[in-house]
């Protein structure tokens, strides 16, 4: 049962959608039931109107339920945070449903106890599902038995990437199997299977049900059970390379473990879709246009607040202007708005640190909403950005990353961008160990980008500014 995580559907997620789709249409049509009490529905005009209706407010909360992150597997919220959260996505559909549409097209005009009769009970129905889906752990998300061949240092990798529940589900890992390659015993806190892997491996896979097999052990040669694991992939059972169950179950490339061949072999980093390298401006630009035109008033508010702070009595500019590396490597110069002082960077380029000192008062709320970001359309509409891509990173670092990190180089494949995913998955970084985390990020989303995961990202950006979730 082979699934993909992000940037596709994940398949386990489609019925989480058809039934919570099914939930709401059952609250629109209660709510529809309610407000016949106050109306009489004997014109099948007037019904087709208010039915409608029901179908526009389930989509606006389905989209609005994807926004701030419900259909994200590894959400990691409490049933409260869920709620919040549904309470959140809810109000969202009823302000786009009542406060935009129906004065837009006044054609659609409806009773108006519809509305918040169907919004409240979509809110409780969605929050009751919930709880019972995260309580007993059902609903689709059938967990995968999996056994790992490997207790080495290759195999330790996933002991700690993947140490919490939510890292975890979906699958259930049984145990590592030691190997004599293996460079020592890296497992420290999960169950090891010893077994004589030649003889007896192929009896307890069948006979513990495992469903995939994790190739992680850190010498290959003579030391796997080739015909045992050919007879596994006629049965059916999952044969998997470490890398590609890392980056399957984390959302990121482990660049620590990729050798040569696994990039020769697989689809490598850069984009075979030419279409959409093709449309890449006019999507970019399309979008750009819209954002300025619902954010230029906010953007103009921002720039005289940065003004009134310290702008008048310093002198400084209210937009910060900085040479960063994009596209193949070409450098330009990206626009902001000003989150720091003046003489932020007196003593040389340095990190932006949390809780930095450097930032202004109104630095500190622009960065945490991502509003100093804004004036980056300008370097979308001159063709330098794109909306959703890795953040690009200034000259002098990029020297000495490349020299660092293996494969860094690789980001720069396609346009940086505004938001990204390593941004969603990873959003602080103030040293180089936090670049290798977010590289691993960022040549996931290099690997797999397409147009439908730009636009998944874009929606969970929408979770970042109304949860105040950035540095």
């Amino acid at each position: 049962m082979a699934y993909t995580y992000a940037g596709h559907t994940h398949q386990k997620i489609k019925p989480l959608i058809v039934i919570e789709t099914t939930i709401l249409c059952i609250a629109g049509y209660l709510g529809l039931y309610v407000a016949s009490f106050a109306d009489s529905f004997d014109d099948f005009a007037t019904l087709q109107v208010h039915l409608s209706n029901v179908l526009i407010f389930v989509g606006f909360s389905q989209l609005s339920l994807l926004a701030v992150g419900l259909y994200e597997l590894r959400l990691r919220e409490s049933i409260r945070g869920v709620v919040r959260r549904i309470l959140v996505s809810i109000g969202i559909a009823y302000f786009l449903h009542d406060g935009i549409l129906l004065n837009l097209v006044p054609s659609l005009e409806v009773n108006n106890y519809f509305i918040p009769a169907a919004a409240l009970i979509g809110i409780i129905s969605l929050s009751l599902f919930r709880f019972v889906i995260m309580e007993n752990e059902w609903f689709g998300f059938s967990r995968k038995d999996v056994l790992i061949i490997g207790a080495g240092e290759r195999a330790s990798i996933i002991e700690k990437r993947m140490r919490r529940r939510a890292d975890r589900r979906g699958i259930n890992l049984v145990g590592f199997v030691p190997l004599a390659g293996d460079k020592y015993n890296g497992i420290q806190n999960e169950t090891i299977v010893s077994l004589e892997v030649q003889e007896e491996l192929e009896k307890f896979v069948l006979e513990n049900d495992i469903q995939e097999i994790v190739i992680a052990c850190d010498e290959r040669r003579d030391a796997l059970p080739l015909q045992a694991l050919f007879n596994f992939k006629i049965r059916g059972v999952e044969i998997t390379d470490i890398l590609d169950f890392i980056e399957r179950e984390t959302g990121q490339v482990a660049v620590n473990l990729i050798y040569p061949s696994w990039v020769i072999y697989s689809n490598g980093f850069r984009t075979t879709n030419h279409l959409r390298e093709s449309l890449d401006y006019l999507f970019n630009a399309f979008i750009a246009v819209i954002v300025f035109f619902f954010a230029w008033p906010f953007m103009l508010i921002t720039a005289l607040l940065i003004y009134l702070e310290d702008g008048r009595k310093t002198g400084a500019s209210v937009f910060y202007k900085q040479e960063r590396v994009g596209l193949d490597g070409r450098v330009f110069k990206i626009i902001k708005f000003r989150s720091m002082r003046p003489d932020a960077e007196k003593g040389g380029a340095q990190f932006a640190q949390k809780n930095d000192d450097r930032t202004t008062k109104i630095g500190g709320f622009l960065r945490k909403y991502r509003v100093d970001e804004l004036p980056q359309l300008f370097n979308v509409f001159k063709g330098e950005m794109g909306f959703v891509g890795p953040r690009p990173e200034r000259p002098q670092f990029v020297t000495d990353f490349i020299k660092q990190i293996p494969y860094y180089n690789q980001r720069h494949n396609v346009k940086p961008g505004l938001t990204g995913w390593a941004q969603l998955k990873y959003p602080y970084g103030s040293s180089s160990e936090d670049t290798i985390e977010k590289l691993k990020f960022d040549l996931y989303y290099i690997k797999h980008r397409s147009i439908l995961f730009d636009l998944l990202i874009l929606l969970r950006t929408v979770e970042v500014i109304l949860f105040g979730k950035g540095r």
